[in-house]
């Protein structure tokens, strides 16, 4: 377990549609999306940890045993990375994991992708192409998973709250992992953002990384969760998780530093 470590549950109400199989479809049971914040907020400490926690996740006894203990004993995974969009090449495609090798297999396709980055942080952008992924699997899945990252709020493309709740009708799960090393000073409560305003769906939950060290378990706990369907019954939340988040503070900060004069977003 993580010490210091705080699990947001957040868990919906409504009854989602689920994402179209097609006929004849593999059964596995979990479809599962990693997207990843590859922005230029993150520096390049950041990047390797993050990199490497998905890596060492993926590898990991933990993660493959609960891989295996699902009903059907696989899993299909798809990556990509995103920022202010999402770039073609930045796409490992659908892969099934169904043991040690062919967990490895994906692992070194993710350790192998170059480091870079750009401009832009739209959340909104990666949920959709997430959702994109999943309308377009030739796999039958149980459950259907986005799993984003991302050290900052969208502020860019769409609202992310639309997005979301268009992912969520269909039956999608939106989980999150704020990373909060080195929390912007005008933008401290990301934890309390993904838990009110990118996550939702039934068993959904934000996982935040508040120090460099938690970033390897963390991600490791995350993918454990989501591939075992797991919910946590205890809801540890922090004092003011219930205090009301702005959803569009990302695009009035951003509005801000181009043009401080930006009306349409004060109605």
């Amino acid at each position: 377990m993580l010490d210091g470590l705080r699990l947001l549950a957040c868990l919906a109400c409504a009854q989602p549609t689920s994402v179209a199989s097609p006929s004849g479809a593999l059964a596995v049971d979990v479809e599962l999306v990693l997207a990843v914040d590859i922005s230029l907020s993150m520096d390049e400490k950041e990047f390797a940890l993050q990199r490497a926690g998905y890596v060492e996740a993926l590898r990991h006894p933990d993660f493959i045993q609960a891989v295996r203990s699902g009903n059907t004993g696989r899993i299909a995974i798809a990556y990509f990375e995103w920022a202010g969009t999402v770039r073609d090449d930045a796409v490992i495609d659908w892969q099934i994991i169904d043991g040690a090798q062919s967990a490895n297999r994906f692992a070194d396709k993710v350790a192998a992708r170059p480091f870079r980055s750009f401009r832009g942080t739209s959340i909104s952008t990666a949920i959709a192409f997430g959702t994109g992924l999943l309308g377009r699997t030739n796999f039958a899945g149980e459950r259907s998973v986005i799993d984003i990252s991302g050290d900052g709020p969208n502020n860019i493309g769409p609202p992310v709250t639309a997005t979301r709740d268009a992912a969520i009708a269909k039956g999608i799960v939106i989980n999150g992992l704020p990373i909060l090393i080195n929390p912007s000073p005008t933008f401290r409560h990301l934890d309390q953002y993904y838990a009110q305003c990118v996550t939702g769906g039934p068993g959904s939950f934000v996982l935040p990384i508040y120090s460099a060290a938690e970033f390897s378990s963390a991600i490791r706990r995350k993918l454990i969760l989501e591939v075992s369907g797991i919910q946590d019954k205890a809801r540890i939340i922090p004092v003011d998780a219930d205090a009301p988040i702005d959803c569009l503070q990302g695009e009035r900060d951003r509005r801000l530093l181009s043009d401080p004069y930006f009306p349409e977003l004060d109605r």
